[in-house]
């Protein structure tokens, strides 16, 4: 439980928390006293066409529950005030000369090819999808060639290639992710690993009645890790053209940090484990001993899920909290000189990584009791930048960025940017949904007088669409950020309880750094303007009656 520190005491430090790892199932569980938080009421990546099956979907699909976890109270002891995350998962202390911020589609593309090409152990990718086009192809090609040079080395290479996508993006159409990999797997079966994830609430008559596309609206595999050995990318991008060309993402680049790739390593196998194994005759099998994820049981399938990845999270904790333990209260510690002496020449950490796990169908909701303590918790000066590609904020994340104290500016995609605009049907009328949701907000923070203290800014750039997501928290007084979360999730519905999703918190007191963060802030809010009441007066912005009757049977599965 987190200690009370006198003069930090707010109505949230009332609650009481405990992480219960031994529990049977080793799931996250709380135990809240006098209080309890209830959250209320995101389509996929990418535009598809929708169909009437849609308005079937809330009638056939398990129900999913409502309370969330209360966040426990801000903590500010030791190294510093956010520590108190590691009692929820690991804490990776390293330099921050191993961190870099990356600003753009053609930069992050090239990393990974050059990272692929020069992976000598291990590379683990894990995305919504893998596109069709040449770009990709030349991903692909790329990975062929680092496999066949590991097949020709002089001392057979250990090299190992594991992919994660989700099972119902991936197979989408006749040419898909499926048939870009199986060449990977024919050639190389000892070395090549795809797992396909299907989640477990598509079954049944709804797996039956619902068409592809919109089958993905029900749950997906949305966690976007690339590892090259012991370097690691976390972004939102996909494994596709437009996110490696003019599709704004946000990226951060892990070098050389074997604790934090061994533990996204385990991550992605855990969830691998409980997904469909491809085959190279394009069939799936389940790994042998799991409950299959549509077939079997779903309590089960679920609970074993739930336990294959907590063990995980609570393994690597338990490693981290020794290794701490080790560092900074052993009596027989080495000094800085004998550590170099001793080989060990990485320097002191200044920047703290902590991954943040989100898979409600499994019971697991790190990365929504995180996020709510931050938004909680931010006090009166402090800023925080928040940007989202589709802005469909949950009903306590909307509650609280109304309810607390500090300063907002909330970054998102006007509707020429997003992702669904001009797309075919039913789908072209996404972005004028989201518009929708965003004139209510805005009328909110009206109503509430919170004009002053909450902005909405919507991006634009010409030939580009947005899908940047994530935010950065700057504490009173300071002009650079300590603190960004950075990774898959979007804060909307499908993120908190559909979708299997993973970022990092990291928290800094690195100035390089901070500036780093900065400056991607500024870059993507520079192409923003303010949102305003005349924003809703353009014609542009007239949202038809039936997308705003449609709009709140919809808005939980987008």
């Amino acid at each position: 439980m987190c200690p009370v520190v006198k003069g930090q005491l707010s109505p949230l430090a009332l609650l009481e928390m405990t992480f219960s790892p031994a529990s049977s199932s080793s799931s996250f569980s709380l135990c809240v006293k006098e209080k309890t938080w209830f959250s209320g009421p995101s389509l996929n990546e990418s535009p598809s066409v929708l169909s009437p099956w849609l308005l079937l979907a809330p009638l056939l699909s398990p129900a999913v529950p409502q309370v969330t976890s209360p966040p426990c109270c801000l903590c500010p002891e030791g190294v510093h005030r956010f520590q108190w995350i590691r009692n929820l998962v690991p804490e990776f202390g390293v330099s921050s000369s191993h961190v870099s911020v990356l600003s753009s589609p053609t930069e992050f593309f090239e990393l990974m090819k050059g990272q692929i090409k020069a992976a000598r152990r291990r590379v683990v990718m894990a995305s919504l999808y893998l596109g069709t086009g040449p770009l990709e192809q030349e991903l692909v090609d790329c990975l062929e060639s680092t496999l066949e040079k590991s097949l020709q080395a002089k001392f057979p290479s250990d090299l190992k290639v594991s992919i994660l996508l989700d099972f119902t993006r991936g197979s989408r159409g006749r040419k898909n992710s499926r048939t870009m990999l199986l060449p990977l797997l024919q050639r190389f079966p000892e070395q090549v690993r795809v797992s396909l994830f299907h989640t477990p609430n598509l079954r049944g008559l709804l797996r039956l009645l619902i068409p592809e596309r919109f089958n993905e609206t029900i749950g997906l595999q949305h966690i976007k890790v690339y590892l090259f050995d012991n370097s690691v990318i976390l972004s939102g991008a996909n494994l596709s053209d437009s996110y490696f060309t003019n599709r704004q993402d946000r990226y951060v680049f892990l070098q050389d940090c074997p604790e934090i790739a061994d533990f996204f390593t385990e991550l992605v196998d855990a969830v691998g484990d409980v997904s469909l194994q491809l085959q190279g005759d394009d069939t799936v099998q389940v790994v042998e001993g799991m409950v299959h994820p549509y077939r079997g049981d779903r309590a089960a399938y679920c609970k074993a899920a739930n336990k294959r990845v907590m063990d995980v999270i609570n393994s690597a904790r338990t490693r981290q909290q020794m290794l701490h333990t080790q560092t900074f209260h052993s009596d027989s510690l080495l000094t800085h000189e004998d550590a170099a002496a001793a080989g060990d020449r990485r320097p002191a950490p200044d920047t703290w990584i902590y991954p943040l796990i989100q898979m409600k169908p499994f019971e697991i909701q790190i990365d929504e009791i995180v996020t709510e303590t931050l938004l909680t918790e931010a006090e009166r000066g402090a800023k925080v930048y928040l940007t989202t590609g589709y802005f469909n904020l949950t009903q306590a994340y909307m509650d609280l960025v109304l309810g607390t104290r500090a300063e907002y500016q909330i970054l998102l995609a006007s509707p020429e940017v997003n992702g669904f605009f001009g797309a075919k049907g039913v789908a072209g009328a996404i972005p004028a949904a989201y518009v929708h949701i965003e004139q209510q907000f805005f009328s909110e923070v009206c109503s509430l007088g919170q004009q002053a203290r909450v902005q909405l800014q919507e991006y634009w750039r010409r030939g580009w669409t947005f899908h940047a997501k994530g935010l950065w928290l700057y504490l009173t007084g300071s002009s650079l950020p300590c603190l960004t979360l950075i990774g898959s999730p979007n804060f909307g519905y499908r993120s908190v309880h559909r979708d299997l999703e993973a970022q990092i918190a990291i928290v800094t007191e690195s100035r390089a750094l901070q500036q780093q963060l900065h400056q991607e802030q500024e870059q993507l809010y520079l192409r923003s303007g303010v949102v305003s009441s005349a924003t809703f007066e353009q014609p542009s912005r007239q949202v038809k009656l039936w997308v705003k009757m449609v709009t709140p049977l919809i808005k939980n599965f987008f």
